[in-house]
C-alpha cells in the first residue's frame, strides 16, 4: 500500500529463510534460488503458517531480517503496544520476544483494517502455481474455525468465523487471533496460552464458547436516535417561536448486553451559545448546529454527536429592535452620555430655580417699594382747608355755587343771583359789580374756581433704581 513493493514482485529465495528457524517449525518447502511472487509468499505465511516464508518476506521488504524486526518494534510502539518486544519475524521462542493478548489485539486490529491481509487470512484453501524449483502447492488454512482440513481436525469449524491467524510454540502454547460476525456484530478475539488435552485444543473450543456467549447476550442498540428531540432551548428575537427543539445530527449505536436499555445512559448536553453567556438568537435554520450531546454509562463514554435545530425560527423585527435598544442601553458609552445629559439637565434645573428665586425676590421688592410709596403718599395727603379768600366759590354736588363766606361787617353782599337778568358780575367789597360791556364776554366776568399746576420733576426712588439695575445686569450682553 505504501508503493515500495507489489504483490506481483518476483522474489528470489536466499539463505535468509533459515535465520533463527528452530527445528520442527512449519515450512512451505522454499529452496534457495527459487523464484516466487511476494503475494505467494504472503499466502504461505498467512494461510499455511510457514516460518521460512516469514523470514523471506522480512528480508525482501526490510532489506534484512534484523532490519525488518526493528521496523516491527517501531510499528508496534506506534500502535500502543507497551508490553511487546520482537526479536524475530516468525514467532519462535526467544527471551526478548514477547507480547500480551491486549497488545496483540491492537496488532490484529490493525491487520484487519487492510483488506488484502484480511482476505488472505480468510482463505480456506489456496492453490499456488509451480515455480522454477518447486511444483504447484496446495495450502490449507491452519485456522480450524474456518478450515475443516486443517492440521487440528474438522471439529472446530465455526460458521460465523472468517479469520484470522493461529500461532504456536511450546512455551507460549496454542494462540489464536479469531474473527467472526453475526447479526451485524463483528468480533475480534485473542486467546493465548491454549493447551491440548483429551477434550481437544482449548484455543479453538474457548473461542467458540466465547463467540456464542457474546452473540447470545449482546446486541447493537440504538441508544440515541437522530429523529428524537432530546432537549429544547430558548431562542431570543424569535418571530414564530420562542424556543427550538434539539435533536442529534447522527444516531449512536452501541454493542451492549441485551438487558441494557437506552434509559440507562446519561445525556450530557452542551449548547455553545449558553457557554459563552449569550442566548440562542434568531434566525435559526433547521439543521443548524447549536451544541453537542455526550452519552455516558457508569462513567464510561459511548460517543458524542452534534445537536442541531429541528425547526427554523424566524427573526422578529420588533423583538430585534427591542434587543438592539437593550444592548445599546447596556453599553458603557451610552451610560456615560446619559449621565452627562442628566447632569446638565440637573444643572439647568438648578439655574432655573435660582433665576426663579431671584425673580420672585425682585418682584416682592418692587411690590414692597410700591406699597411703601403708596403709604407715603397716602400719609402725606390731608383734607385741603377751605380757602379763606372771599373770591373763591365751590360747587356743590348739584353743580350750584355757594356764596363765599364773608366777614359779617353788617353790610349785605349781593350775588349775581340777585340780578333779575341773570348776569354774573364780579363781587366787590360792599359795592355792586359793574355790568359787562358785552353780554357774551363770559371770561370777563369769570371767577377762578380751581387752578392746576404742573408738578415738578421728582427724583427716582430706591426701588425703581434697584429694578432698573437688575434688568440691566440680567440682559447685559456677555463678552
Amino acid at each position: 500500500e505504501g508503493g515500495k513493493v507489489s504483490l506481483n514482485d518476483m522474489v528470489t529465495v536466499t539463505e535468509a529463510i533459515n535465520i533463527d528457524l528452530p527445528e520442527g517449525a512449519i515450512r512451505c518447502g522454499l529452496q534457495v534460488g527459487e523464484q516466487i511472487t511476494l503475494g505467494a509468499l504472503l499466502q504461505c505465511m498467512l494461510i499455511g503458517s510457514a516460518s521460512d516464508a516469514a523470514n523471506m518476506i522480512a528480508d525482501y521488504v526490510g532489506g534484512s531480517v534484523p532490519d525488518f524486526v526493528a521496523q516491527m518494534n517501531e510499528r508496534a510502539a506506534k500502535l500502543g503496544c507497551d508490553d511487546t518486544s520482537f526479536s524475530n519475524a516468525h514467532g519462535a521462542y526467544s527471551p526478548d520476544h514477547y507480547t500480551t493478548a491486549r497488545d496483540f489485539s491492537r496488532i490484529a486490529g490493525e491487520c484487519i483494517r487492510h483488506e488484502r491481509i484480511k482476505r488472505i487470512c480468510g482463505t480456506v484453501v489456496a492453490e499456488l502455481k509451480d515455480t522454477n524449483l518447486t511444483p504447484a502447492r496446495t495450502l490449507r488454512n491452519t485456522n480450524a474455525l474456518i478450515c475443516d482440513e486443517s492440521i487440528y481436525g474438522a471439529d472446530y469449524v465455526y460458521e460465523d468465523a472468517d479469520g484470522l491467524k493461529t500461532g504456536f510454540n511450546e512455551r507460549a502454547g496454542y494462540a489464536l487471533a479469531a474473527t467472526a460476525g453475526r447479526d451485524g456484530i463483528d468480533l475480534l478475539m485473542l486467546i493465548f496460552g491454549g493447551v491440548k488435552d483429551d477434550s481437544g485444543y482449548s484455543n479453538f473450543s474457548g473461542a467458540i464458547t466465547l463467540f456464542d456467549w457474546i452473540f447470545d447476550n449482546f446486541a447493537y442498540q440504538e441508544v440515541l436516535k437522530s429523529t428524537e428531540n432530546i432537549a429544547s432551548v430558548d431562542v431570543a428575537l424569535g418571530k414564530n417561536a420562542t424556543y427550538v427543539n434539539l435533536r442529534p445530527d447522527t444516531s449512536i449505536t452501541v454493542l451492549l448486553p441485551k438487558d441494557t436499555s437506552a434509559d440507562d445512559f446519561e445525556k450530557h448536553i452542551r449548547v455553545y451559545a449558553l457557554e459563552n453567556g449569550e442566548p440562542v438568537k434568531a434566525p435559526v435554520t433547521a439543521g443548524q448546529v447549536l451544541g453537542e450531546v455526550t452519552l455516558t454509562r457508569d462513567g464510561r463514554g459511548y460517543g458524542t454527536v452534534k445537536l442541531v435545530a429541528s425547526a427554523s425560527v424566524q427573526l422578529g423585527r420588533m423583538e430585534y429592535i427591542k434587543q438592539q435598544i437593550r444592548e445599546t442601553t447596556q453599553q458603557r458609552r451610552f451610560r456615560i452620555v446619559v449621565s452627562v445629559l442628566a447632569a446638565l439637565f440637573i444643572l439647568y434645573l438648578i439655574w432655573v430655580l435660582i433665576y426663579r428665586i431671584k425673580h420672585l425676590r425682585h418682584v416682592y421688592a418692587v411690590r414692597a417699594a410700591e406699597r411703601d410709596k403708596a403709604m407715603t403718599e397716602q400719609a402725606a395727603m390731608k383734607p385741603a382747608p377751605e380757602p379763606k379768600a372771599p373770591e373763591i366759590r365751590f360747587f356743590d354736588e348739584r353743580g350750584r355755587t355757594a356764596a363765599p363766606e364773608r366777614p359779617d361787617d353788617g353790610v349785605r353782599v349781593r350775588t349775581g343771583l340777585d340780578y333779575p337778568d341773570g348776569k354774573i358780575v364780579p363781587f366787590g367789597a360792599g359795592a355792586a359789580p359793574a355790568p359787562a360791556e358785552k353780554d357774551d364776554d363770559l371770561l370777563a366776568s369769570a371767577v377762578l374756581v380751581a387752578k392746576k399746576e404742573t408738578p415738578p420733576l421728582r427724583e427716582e426712588t430706591a426701588a425703581e433704581k434697584a429694578e432698573r439695575d437688575y434688568f440691566a445686569e440680567f440682559f447685559r450682553q456677555k463678552d
